[in-house]
C-alpha cells in the first residue's frame, strides 16, 4: 500500500525505512530539505517539502491513493491538522498523530483521529527498566489515558474478593494469570496465593493503586 508520512525526524525516518522493508511505498514530507539525509541512501521513496498540511503538498505525496498517514513531526499543533486533513479531505482510512500532551491527545481521539501520546508511552518504557516489575504499566492506550499494569498486592489480600481490591483502589481487575492460566475474574472470584494481578487504571493514579495493594486491607467495619 502506499503511505504518506509526515515529519522525517528520526521516528519518522525509521518508520519509513520500516515500512519500505515490508514491501509498502512510502512517500515522506518535510519543510527542511535537510532532514531527508536520515533516510539514507537505501531510501526508494518520494521525499516531499513542504508542510504536510497544505494540499497541494500532500498532492504531491500520493495522498489521494495512500492508504495510510502518519503525522510524526516535532509539532502536536502541525501533527494533529495534518491528520485532520488528511482523514476529512482526502478520506484516508487509516491516519495517526503523534502528540507530546497527553490531554490534548484524549481530545483528538475523541474526534476520531488515533494518536499516540509520546511522553507517558516513553516514561512508562523508563519505568519498567528502571523500576521492580509490576510497578509501571505494560500497556497504555495510545491517548495515554488508560494504563494497564501488573499489580503487585500484599499477602494479605489473598483470601479477599476482586470486587474488595476494586474498592479500595479504585482500579479494575482485568485479569488474572493463575498457574500459568488467563483467568477473567467476576467481583466474587477470590484472589489466591501465586495470583498475577493485572488492572486497569486511570493515568497519574499508578502509584497510588499500587501502594495501596502493598498495604493490608482495611478491616470493613
Amino acid at each position: 500500500m502506499h503511505v504518506v508520512i509526515m515529519g522525517c525526524g528520526r521516528v519518522g525516518a525509521s518508520l519509513a525505512a520500516a515500512l519500505e522493508r515490508l514491501g509498502h511505498e512510502v512517500a515522506v514530507i518535510d519543510k527542511n530539505p535537510q532532514a531527508f539525509r536520515r533516510l539514507g541512501t537505501d531510501f526508494h521513496g518520494q521525499q516531499v517539502v513542504g508542510v504536510g498540511f497544505d494540499r497541494k503538498v500532500l498532492i504531491d505525496a500520493g495522498i489521494e491513493r495512500a492508504s495510510a498517514f502518519a503525522a510524526v513531526s516535532s509539532g502536536d499543533n502541525s501533527n494533529i491538522i495534518s491528520a485532520r486533513v488528511a482523514r476529512e479531505n482526502f478520506g484516508v482510512e487509516k491516519v495517526v498523530a503523534r502528540i507530546y500532551d497527553h490531554k490534548r491527545a484524549a481530545v483528538y481521539e475523541r474526534l476520531g483521529i488515533p494518536t499516540v501520546a509520546t511522553v507517558p508511552w516513553t516514561t512508562d518504557r523508563f519505568l519498567r527498566v528502571l523500576l521492580p516489575d509490576g510497578v509501571a504499566s505494560a500497556w497504555r492506550d495510545p491517548s495515554g489515558n488508560v494504563a494497564l499494569l501488573q499489580l503487585p498486592v500484599d499477602s494479605s489480600w489473598y483470601g479477599h474478593s476482586v470486587s474488595n481490591l476494586q474498592s479500595a483502589t479504585g482500579s479494575r481487575v482485568a485479569f488474572i494469570v493463575r498457574v500459568g492460566t488467563c483467568v477473567l475474574p467476576d467481583s466474587k472470584t477470590v484472589l489466591q496465593d501465586g495470583d498475577e494481578v493485572y488492572v486497569a487504571a486511570r493515568s497519574g493514579t499508578v502509584s497510588d493503586v499500587t501502594a495501596v495493594a502493598q498495604r493490608a486491607p482495611e478491616e470493613e467495619g
